[in-house]
């Protein structure tokens, strides 16, 4: 796709493909390949099979199914009916599944192996049935994408096919790829932000799809190695036990993104020592939907930001009146539709949330991130925290991912949460909950006071195993605090 161009629909996506290369790999999954020609008889197949189930435009579509060829096919498939599709996660528990279930209120539900919710399985989708042709809109609802929340209830961002397919448009024109890509991705593939980032960006690329099964450090490097994976998406756990793997032969690769968290730069700095490839790291949203910004291809990049800012996107930072700041001032970032150059005006805000009883339109204005950061004059992103996980302790605000920067940095620490602690007298007490091994926290807090102001310093302190993490490898917080045993220092 040259710049600024997008398919018409999500259901033209695999056309220039099919016209230029029909027998080029499409998707590569543990059960086999398919062509682009095969992904579009699948995708064929799949919205006969949806129709004859009585799903018709509009309607919502739910899966949850591994990562597999399977899940590919039923999202073209659904895309083609006008069908609104949603990804229930089959990590989550049945009471889990339920609820978002019940939020979106699906005509079907694809149940794979690991699905609690009663429905139709997958195979139904391989039959030879035809579905009649349906009129596309560019800006109609396609898809649901539940966020992850830091507490109370996930709500359902719905999304056109126009931002669905933009973000794969913008990334492969500015990443310069083509028909050679194989990107690599071992999220799951319910999660939206990874179907736009997979098989709608690799379709307009005209490159491959490898949807990989595996996330522990041997499988994705087995992955990676045996699928010549050129491009992969990763957390920053996985990022940093691939660092500590020198033989894990990553020869194919010619980028690595970590995304779903805070990447720090010793990881960034372990991966390239071991690798020879400096991570791109990523901010993204899922009311954008997925990437806002990331790193310039190559080495180039800045200690703590995350990345420049795509060119279809407009970023700033906002006061708490809603006053747009000046470039490098610190406030609550919001987007919006960037108006000039080859992407301008592209963007949309996203359609509302649904609400079971339909779409409550978004606010009118910048999309607000939850996020506290700057964007210097040139597009360069940084996130200092989330403003809802602030910490006001004596009336002073201490931003948890700024403490967590200084503490991952400490040898023997794998991952770190910091959160606030009632307290009476200062109104909250800044903690840290590190995951790691021979800790010594006396000693994490001296180094803590050689970078940071002395109320932003943790005072209590606990050690865990494992951070409770969601299927984006993004540390759960909520109620973090309960329950664990401090320590003081």
């Amino acid at each position: 796709m040259g710049n600024g161009r997008l398919p018409g629909s999500i259901a033209a996506v695999l056309d220039d493909a099919l016209a230029a290369r029909p027998h080029a790999p499409a998707v590569e999954a543990v059960s086999g390949v398919w062509t682009y020609a095969e992904l579009d008889d699948r995708a064929r197949r799949a919205a006969g099979a949806l129709w004859s189930l009585g799903v018709r435009p509009g309607d919502r579509v739910v899966a949850c199914l591994p990562n597999d060829l399977d899940i590919v096919a039923a999202f073209h498939g659904a895309q083609r009916i006008g069908a609104i599709w949603a990804g229930i996660g089959e990590a989550l528990t049945a009471g889990e599944q339920q609820e978002l279930a019940d939020l979106c209120a699906p005509k079907v539900v694809l149940a794979g192996p690991r699905c609690h919710l009663p429905g139709v399985e997958a195979a139904r989708l391989a039959r030879d049935e035809q579905a009649p042709e349906v009129r596309h809109d560019l800006d109609a609802p396609a898809a649901i994408a539940f966020t992850s929340g830091t507490s109370g209830r996930p709500k359902a961002v719905v999304h056109s096919q126009r931002n669905l397919l933009l973000p794969g448009a913008v990334l492969v024109a500015t990443r310069g790829w083509g028909p050679d890509l194989r990107k690599g991705d071992s999220f799951p593939l319910t999660i939206l932000n990874l179907l736009v980032l997979s098989t709608l960006l690799t379709a307009q690329a005209g490159g491959c799809a490898v949807v990989m099964d595996r996330r522990d450090v041997e499988g994705v490097a087995e992955w990676i190695a045996n699928r010549k994976v050129t491009v992969w998406n990763g957390a920053p756990a996985q990022i940093l036990d691939l660092a500590r793997r020198p033989d894990a032969g990553l020869g194919t690769l010619r980028e690595v993104w970590s995304g779903g968290g805070d990447t720090p730069d010793a990881v960034r700095e372990a991966f390239a020592e071991t690798h020879g490839l400096v991570p791109r790291t990523t901010y993204g949203l899922t009311e954008a939907p997925t990437v806002v910004a990331i790193d310039p291809p190559g080495e180039r990049w800045r200690p703590g930001s995350s990345g420049r800012v795509l060119p279809h996107l407009d970023v700033a930072a906002y006061d708490d009146e809603g006053r747009r700041l000046a470039p490098g001032e610190r406030g609550e970032l919001r987007l919006g539709a960037r108006l000039s150059g080859p992407w301008g005006a592209l963007w949309r805000p996203m359609l509302g949330h649904w609400t079971g009883a339909g779409i409550r339109p978004a606010e009118p204005g910048p999309t607000p991130t939850g996020d506290v950061g700057t964007v210097d004059p040139d597009g360069w992103l940084t996130v200092v925290d989330r403003k809802k996980l602030v910490i006001v302790r004596g009336g002073a605000n201490v931003y948890p991912l700024e403490v967590e920067r200084v503490i991952a940095a400490f040898p023997g620490v794998s991952a770190v949460a910091v959160c606030g602690v009632p307290d009476e007298r200062l109104g909250q007490r800044v903690a840290a909950v590190v995951e790691g091994t021979a800790l010594d926290f006396e000693a994490l807090a001296v180094s803590c006071r050689r970078e940071l102001a002395s109320y932003k310093v943790p005072e209590l302190w606990a050690r865990v195993d494992t951070l409770p993490r969601n299927a984006m490898g993004k540390i759960q917080r909520a109620g973090l605090a309960e329950g664990t045993v401090f320590h003081h220092c």
